[in-house]
């Protein structure tokens, strides 16, 4: 199991099931943002930011969604700061492009 940038082969079993759960999470656009923002910070974080970010990816994807773009009010229990540095990662779609040959 990899992401586009970061493979599982060094990680534990834990942040290898969180990575796998990121780019496999039901809906295109949270793989890419949970995806990416997973294969940049996971090894990165915490337990304490691993409890807090499984509790995060426990959360309906739909609603995730409209969070993340803003178009609905984050509920109180998300506003914390490593959902804010979730909902303002922006992934580089010319990355995922070039990777799967969709540049012209």
């Amino acid at each position: 199991m990899t992401g586009l940038t970061l493979s599982s082969a060094d990680l534990d079993p834990r942040r290898r099931r969180i990575l796998f759960r990121c780019w496999h999470r039901g809906i295109r656009e949270m793989d890419l943002v949970f995806g990416q923002f997973a294969d940049n910070e996971l090894p990165g974080l915490t337990e304490a930011e691993l409890d807090e970010f499984e509790r995060i990816m426990a959360e309906e994807d739909n609603d995730l969604l409209r969070w993340i773009l803003g178009s609905q009010p984050t509920p109180p229990h998300l506003q914390t700061p490593l959902f804010e540095r979730l909902a303002s990662y922006k992934p580089d779609f010319e990355e995922i492009a070039e990777r799967f040959g969709l540049t012209k």
